[in-house]
């Protein structure tokens, strides 16, 4: 039960992540010349129960390759995503998932399938929409995000703080 907890943590955080980052004509808030973003995010969802999960995150890469790692506050590594255009692996713990690409292993973590490609689009500062989510991205130049997912239920809550280089 408690590898499905850390999975099912990871798995709400890697959907959030990557579906929740739009920014309309704004400086990306990291590095996107080299395809490296890290912070802090948290998640809420409106569950029954109601969950919430919070965690450091490092992304590096594009929608083709990559990898997302969260860690705890003390440092432990809750998930690691990678992905290539062959093949993705989700690791929670010592349990390793292997998926046929980066869209069936979001589509298998989190039930939904997220537009990898939107992702790293917003990242880049380019507009590209997402339904069900309303991103407020109104101190993206202060380094902070918000999304909130309308559709489908349960919504969602993620808020982003990216440190800065």
């Amino acid at each position: 039960m408690h590898r499905r907890a850390a999975l099912a943590a990871s798995a709400a955080a890697l959907l959030t992540l990557l579906a929740g980052c739009a920014q309309v004509g704004s400086t990306a808030p990291a590095d996107a010349a080299t395809g490296h973003w890290s912070g802090r995010m948290s998640l809420r969802v409106d569950s029954a129960p109601p969950q919430s999960f919070s965690a450091f995150f490092d992304l590096r890469g594009n929608p083709r390759a990559g990898e997302l790692q969260l860690t705890s506050p003390i440092g432990s590594t809750l998930g690691l995503a990678r992905w290539t255009p062959r093949e993705a692996t989700l690791q929670t713990g010592s349990d390793i998932r292997q998926f046929d690409s980066a869209e069936a292993m979001i589509e298998a973590a989190t039930g939904a399938a997220i537009p990898l490609d939107a992702l790293f689009a917003w990242l880049d500062g380019r507009q590209q929409a997402v339904p069900g989510w309303r991103p407020d991205l109104s101190q993206v130049q202060a380094g902070r995000l918000q999304a909130v997912r309308e559709s489908p239920t349960p919504t969602a809550d993620l808020r982003i703080v990216f440190e800065r280089p």
